[in-house]
């Protein structure tokens, strides 16, 4: 049984510490927050306006300090920039795209016109 002896040393125990973070590892809400705005500038889609300001508003309420440090944009920024999106796909409601004048002339990648027969 003596050859059964523990061998570990208490004074070489070295305690378990968690290991930091990786300061690259990103915020999916901020990522959402800030290309859901221009996803519904580029799309005229006004679902995803009101979706990216529900994003941009939850992100902004959830900040802590250490995400005021580490994020690139303040959250007031991607309301903003939200709330821009949401005026955007409206806009013509309240200033509707003019008349098209097609007389006026082509493209020029259309056919020739026929000349009549004089």
């Amino acid at each position: 049984m003596a050859s059964k002896k523990d061998m570990r040393r208490d004074d070489l125990i070295v305690p378990y510490l968690e290991p930091e973070k990786d300061k690259s590892e990103g915020d999916m809400m901020g990522t959402m927050s800030s290309t859901l705005p221009m996803a519904a500038i580029f799309t005229r889609n006004k679902m995803v306006g009101w979706t990216a300001v529900l994003f941009a508003l939850q992100t902004w309420l959830a900040e802590t300090p250490e995400t005021r440090r580490t994020s690139n944009t303040p959250g007031y920024f991607s309301v903003g920039m939200a709330v821009m999106s949401l005026f955007v796909t409206y806009l013509p409601l309240f200033l509707p795209p003019g008349p098209v004048n097609r007389a006026a002339g082509g493209s020029g990648t259309e056919a020739p016109a026929a000349v009549p027969p004089a």
